[in-house]
């Protein structure tokens, strides 16, 4: 009894903070995003959810999935054999490897994108190179390229980290035994390394998915303002519109699809809470 006590006072504060800073807001979202003001009184209206479905910001819908999906790709196709390497490395080597993936987010998010602003510009790093060997400038920043570059490499290290932790507690003996039976590298890696590490996959994508679909200071910075995602739309109506209630339901329907995302994500990885998926045979 004594223990449960104890237990629950520590858990107070823990509690006190969701309250504060997760339950309340979701409720004034919730709250603000079915209601409207009239004559100084909120009335309940679905209007707010009405308007969303205006075909000018489906538009807005597909840019950001798009993107979203895109970069997830890029941070799969780049951070997998990243991940790879590095459980792959001297234990002695392999934390120095991991620190120089982390290395990047020690620094401030705003600043880091503020550097790829400078990177991609006209008299950027990248077009001072090209007009070295004579290739001219290229524009680059302000484009969708740029703020998928923005994306990758601001989330690349949420693909690499969760399957370099699968990879890396993966069981050897099942790649000798593959090895042993006959297989060559190609398919050891299809049918037993690969399948293993989906549980760090899925979660990779998951992580890379969320924050890409709903960023909006990236495609603010690298996109110029010509553009608008989700979290830009959202940010628009609270800083600048001044529309509370249309903001909060548009904040509702990118909660929403964020929920379906990680449910058709929690659907593949079931079964697949230990140390590795199932072999393919």
């Amino acid at each position: 009894m004594k223990r449960k006590t104890s237990e629950s006072r520590l858990a107070t504060p823990y509690a006190i903070w969701s309250v504060l800073f997760i339950v309340i807001p979701l409720i004034l979202i919730v709250f603000f995003s079915f209601t409207t003001q009239v004559d100084g009184r909120y009335v309940f209206t679905t209007a707010n959810f009405e308007k969303f479905f205006n075909p000018m910001y489906f538009k807005v819908i597909r840019r950001s999935l798009v993107l979203a999906f895109i970069s997830t790709v890029l941070c799969l196709i780049v951070g997998y054999p990243t991940a790879y390497i590095i459980s792959k490395a001297k234990p002695s080597r392999r934390g120095t490897l991991l620190l120089l993936c982390i290395l990047p987010m020690w620094m401030n998010f705003l600043l880091r994108t503020y550097a790829w602003s400078a990177i991609l510009g006209r008299n950027g790093f990248i077009n001072t190179l090209l007009r070295f060997v004579g290739l001219g400038p290229v524009n680059i920043l302000y484009t969708d390229t740029a703020v998928l570059l923005g994306m990758v490499y601001n989330f690349l290290p949420f693909m690499i980290l969760p399957i370099h932790t699968v990879l890396s507690k993966m069981d050897h003996d099942l790649i000798n035994a593959a090895r042993d039976l006959g297989a060559n590298s190609f398919q050891v890696f299809t049918k037993v390394i690969f399948p293993l590490s989906l549980p760090g996959v899925v979660s990779g994508i998951t992580m890379v998915f969320m924050p890409a679909v709903s960023t909006f200071v990236i495609s603010k910075l690298l996109g110029g303002g010509q553009f608008y995602l989700i979290g830009n739309l959202i940010e628009q109506q609270f800083m600048s519109v001044g529309d509370w209630h249309f903001g909060s339901a548009i904040s509702i329907f990118m909660m929403i699809i964020i929920l379906i995302s990680m449910a058709i994500m929690n659907k593949y990885s079931s079964g697949n809470d230990k140390e590795g998926g199932g072999l393919l045979l």
